[in-house]
Formats: C-alpha cells, structure tokens, sequence
C-alpha cells in the first residue's frame, strides 16, 4: 500500500468518525429533550397527586364527622381511620362495643333495682287452710 492510499483511509476515517460523532450528538440531545418533558410531566403527576391527597383527606374528615353526627351514643376516640373503609370498620366495632357495654349496664341496673312504692296488695293464700277455717274466711269477708 502506498502512503497516498492510507493517507486516503486515514480521512475516510476521520470524516465517517465526525458523522459519527454528529449522529450521536443529535441523538443526544434528543433524549436529552425527552427527559427534561418527562421530568417535566412527573412533576405535574406529583401536584396533581399532592392535591387529590388534600381533597381525599378533606372528605374523609367530613365523612367521620357526618358518620359522627348521626351515631350520637358512640364516642369520638373509638372512631379512628384515614380512609373510608378504615371508618366504617372502627365504627362497626365501636358500635359493637357500645352494645355490649350498654346491655351489661342494663343488666346490671335491673339486678339493682328495687320497684317504686308498695307492691301491690294480693289476697291471702286461703289453699293451705283446710276447710272450716276457708267457710269462716269467706263469712267474715261477707260481713264486712
């Protein structure tokens, strides 16, 4: 091979390496672009997702005090939870806790409790006496 020839390749060479390296610079900054909108899209999903976040945490503190306002024997400290599903299931349990604390108390109050007044006045038993003394009974009622 003579120097002219290799002279040749050796530009041949340099040249097909700059369009190379242009190719690879274009590509480059292409994907360059495209991460800079991707970037740019992950931030909007990340404020749209911030936001629904407060909107979703604004309605389930409003859903507790609804479900609150229309359970009134249940307390506050039994009805926990940071979503929907999480509320109805305290406020199942709590409900259930109410009842049984409300039916050991009504129990407990009715085991207590000595009536009002007088009891109510009844007739003797008369079955025991034998027969004379029921005859003298119901005559001594008669005249009376």
């Amino acid at each position: 091979m003579t120097e002219e020839t290799k002279d040749a390749e050796r530009e041949a060479e340099v040249q097909g390496n700059e369009e190379t390296e242009m190719d690879w610079k274009a590509v480059n900054e292409e994907l360059q672009g495209r991460i800079e909108q991707l970037e740019e899209g992950i931030a909007s999903r990340d404020s749209e997702l911030a936001a629904l976040k407060d909107s979703l945490a604004g309605a389930v503190a409003k859903y507790r005090a609804a479900v609150m306002a229309s359970v009134p024997g249940v307390p506050e400290e039994l009805l926990k939870g940071k979503t929907v599903e999480e509320i109805d299931a305290s406020l199942e349990l709590a409900q259930g806790i109410v009842a049984k604390v409300r039916q050991e108390f009504e129990s407990e109050v009715a085991a207590r409790s000595i009536p009002a007044g007088a009891p109510p006045r009844t007739p003797p038993d008369l079955s025991a006496l034998p027969p004379g003394e029921k005859i003298a009974q119901a005559l001594a009622r008669q005249r009376t």
